[in-house]
């Protein structure tokens, strides 16, 4: 296959789908729609993980643990045309631009929302409809999508490589807290304590934190963020400094996606444009990038009233 066909290909699969001549409404999702939309979104697993991870954690109608409001949108004959998740994280997946145009402007509405994440040309899109009235851009970002389907093989074997316990949690917490911070110019720790670790208990709860913990010290972490039978999307992926440059980390990461990859088809990360070194981490353990994902952290504007 040639560079231009591969292309054309991938510019077809990304690309949002004509419009006929239809209205559509925007509406919040009931838990009777889950089948619908859990359907609707594993056309592109790779890009919708969070959207699925969430729903099926959590349900559509749990704000709380969602941080947020799942809505749908459809046409005049009932087609469903878009989800998104509004709210502290805003994520959309739409089929049409009028959909996404419409999410824009429901989000216009919230003002405690933390960030909007996607793939470029839509968040791009996106941006131009919700920025004249949302929240103004604190921070942006963007970032490489990689994927693992087969992992690297090894024989070595390791010690220690063990699901983490709530008696990890202040291990784990404060180097979570510092990545987020690293990304997003802001500490959890600092601005929501005891919401965030509660969130960080509740994860670790689920069965979603790996850990290698020695001498009490917290020398490998990974967090399974979203966990499906497509995809598994992994996050604050973190190695102890002591441990750089040795092996260690690509080892323990490759023995934890074999094991991930028994039920799952592929695992993603996303890894911030200028993290070079993360980059060449992730490739010589065997991902490849395929994607490009703009993320926008925005301003809080405690003064004006929070929906929901």
């Amino acid at each position: 296959m040639s560079v231009q066909t591969l292309m054309t290909n991938v510019m077809a699969e990304n690309a949002l789908l004509p419009e006929a001549d239809l209205t559509v409404t925007v509406a919040e999702l009931k838990e009777t729609e889950r089948n619908e939309v859990l359907q609707f979104l594993s056309e592109r697993p790779e890009h919708t993980v969070n959207l699925v991870g969430l729903i099926r954690d959590n349900g559509l109608e749990s704000q709380e643990h969602n941080r947020g409001t799942f809505y749908e949108c459809r046409n005049s004959e009932g087609q469903l045309e878009g989800v998104a998740l509004i709210g502290h994280a805003t994520l959309v997946e739409t089929r049409t631009r009028r959909a996404l145009k419409e999410f824009a402007l429901t989000a216009q509405l919230y003002f405690n929302t933390h960030m909007i994440m996607g793939e470029e040309e839509r968040i791009e899109e996106f941006w131009n409809w919700y920025s004249d009235e949302g929240q103004q851009m604190r921070r942006a970002c963007r970032e490489l999508l990689f994927e693992l389907k087969r992992s690297l093989e090894t024989t070595k074997q390791v010690e220690g490589l063990r699901l983490a316990t709530v008696d990890d949690l202040h291990l784990i917490a404060p180097v979570h807290a510092k990545m987020a911070e690293a990304e997003s110019g802001i500490n959890p720790l600092e601005t929501d304590r005891e919401g965030f670790l509660r969130r960080c208990t509740r994860r670790i709860e689920k069965g979603r934190v790996w850990v290698v913990v020695k001498d009490n010290q917290l020398l490998f972490k990974a967090d399974v963020q979203a966990d499906t039978p497509d995809v598994i999307y992994l996050e604050g992926v973190w190695i102890n400094p002591k441990q750089r440059g040795t092996g260690f980390g690509r080892l323990y990461l490759t023995v934890l996606c074999q094991q991930l990859l028994k039920r799952t088809s592929s695992i993603f990360v996303l890894v911030n444009e200028e993290n070079e070194k993360a980059h060449a981490f992730y490739r010589m353990c065997g991902f490849k990038k395929i994607s490009i994902y703009d993320t926008i952290f925005l301003q809080q504007e405690k003064s004006k009233t929070t929906l929901h």
